[in-house]
């Protein structure tokens, strides 16, 4: 390119599907992000990579995380109910989260997994324990998903509706960066999400990475409808 790509102004005209504060938030901590890498001397196209892949709203969603302490809460080693994956998305990843958690996965290839246990649980799970066999890798997605009630999340499992279980706020401030990473990059590049479940399935299947990710990409429509789910739970939780 040229011409500096103008990613300042870009994220500032950008309309997500999110709350106005958590798009706010996004959009800081995304013109924070690209401002230290053109101050560190990365070019345009290095940029464009970092929006596409996922990297730029893992970073702001970790930074996030890593100033939230969530107290009394019921989560416990072992303790799987919220791997199972009951959506229709199997859990919206990106493409960098997903290469990490292939490579963590890919050395398990041809064993007895979670769908052991559950046929809808994450193929991350070790069946015995129950334990995640990538649990260095995890994505956001995991990251950021607690619960107060181990009850409710029995339930939930099951495809009920209970109060305890839910996504931090980090989760919603992430994927609102992966809308607005999409919505900046339209013409220039792809930025693509990925089903955990199936990218995990293919991975314990010893597929290829390349098959693996083409056969876990979501459609393009999958993360406008992760951002109104995300939205519709802030505005219920308010």
């Amino acid at each position: 390119m040229k011409n500096p790509f103008p990613f300042s102004t870009r994220i500032d005209k950008v309309r997500v599907a999110s709350t106005q504060e958590v798009a706010t938030r996004a959009k800081s901590g995304m013109q924070a992000y690209v401002k230290a890498l053109t101050q560190e001397g990365k070019k345009s196209d290095e940029i464009i990579e970092h929006l596409a892949d996922g990297t730029v709203a893992q970073v702001i969603g970790r930074i996030g995380l890593s100033a939230t302490n969530p107290t009394g809460l019921a989560c416990s080693k072992g303790c799987s109910f919220c791997c199972i994956l009951l959506g229709d998305d199997g859990g919206t990843i990106t493409e960098k989260e997903a290469i990490t958690l292939y490579s963590a996965l890919i050395p398990f290839a041809n064993r007895p997994d979670g769908r052991s246990w559950h046929p809808r649980a994450c193929p991350s799970l070790n069946p015995e324990t129950l334990e995640c066999r990538a649990y260095e890798a995890r994505p956001m997605i995991c990251r950021s998903y607690i619960s107060t009630d181990l009850e409710a999340c029995k339930k939930v499992s099951n495809g009920e509706t209970a109060d305890g279980p839910g996504t931090l706020a980090p989760y919603h401030t992430y994927l609102a960066s992966l809308g607005i990473s999409r919505a900046v990059l339209k013409g220039y590049k792809r930025v693509s999400t990925f089903s955990m479940f199936r990218l995990a399935s293919e991975a314990i299947a010893g597929t290829m990475l390349e098959e693996a990710l083409s056969k876990s990409r979501h459609t393009a429509s999958e993360l406008d409808a992760e951002l109104k789910r995300s939205k519709k739970d802030l505005l219920r939780a308010k």
